[in-house]
């Protein structure tokens, strides 16, 4: 999972990020909303990591511009020095799904963004799941369409259809299906994403007459669409 965290406390954005990638997750660190918003308009995030007392925007502002411009609704958990219950309320009333005042209690903190992530529909997927005419199995990477395996698919074509099958109808940024998929690190051009999701479409036939649409978004990334001609997923 994606997740960003905006604080102006360098200690704080380290702890957050330990937290994070203990987890198995990938945080972006900003110290002021103003970069986080200059990324926003083209980039996706599963989780926002909001502090209130920031250098430009306070923290209320800051989730109230991530509603309005975020591409797909996200989890967002409030984490503040302050614990006044008027400021709690402030804070979950300007758009917070949680709020957590800062301490040293780092359990606590994974606990919140574990249920956060859940709340947002990221659970680890079961054995087999279904989308219409699609099967993937899990555990073994395997994917067949109406009944027949698709063997020709690379690992990496494997964990793109995937990812975009968990994330059925939301528009997702190339940085995020490359952090996805090779890591945060990962020396992957935007162009060699394109041929492999071209290959993605072309393996598993993601087409108007499949039930499923992968279509490109310019400047931003990728969206598999529901074109409702098949029943939505279930986990067997």
């Amino acid at each position: 999972m994606r997740i960003a965290a905006i604080d102006d406390d360098p200690a704080q954005l380290d702890l957050m990020k330990a937290v994070v990638a203990a987890m198995g997750h990938d945080c972006h660190l900003f110290g002021d909303a103003n970069a986080l918003m200059r990324v926003l308009p083209r980039e996706t995030f599963d989780l926002f990591i909001v502090d209130w007392e920031l250098p430009d925007i306070p923290g209320p502002h800051v989730i109230r511009a991530i509603r309005q411009m975020a591409l797909a609704p996200v989890p967002i958990l409030m984490m503040t020095n302050r614990s006044d219950e008027r400021d709690i309320i402030e804070g979950l009333t300007s758009g917070a799904d949680d709020y957590m005042v800062k301490s040293a209690r780092v359990g606590e903190l994974r606990a919140r963004l574990m249920a956060l992530l859940r709340r947002g529909g990221h659970t680890p997927p079961a054995s087999d799941i279904v989308w219409g005419r699609y099967r993937f199995q899990v555990q073994d990477r395997g994917v067949w369409r109406d009944g027949v395996a698709i063997t020709t698919l690379t690992t990496k074509e494997y964990d793109l259809a995937l990812t975009m099958f968990r994330n059925l109808g939301r528009l997702l940024s190339r940085a995020h299906l490359i952090e996805g998929v090779w890591g945060m690190d990962a020396d992957i051009s935007s162009r060699s994403l394109d041929v492999y999701m071209s290959h993605v479409r072309s393996k598993l036939r993601l087409r108007a007459d499949s039930g499923y649409k992968l279509v490109s978004v310019y400047n931003h990334g990728y969206r598999l669409e529901d074109l409702g001609q098949a029943p939505s997923a279930t986990g067997e």
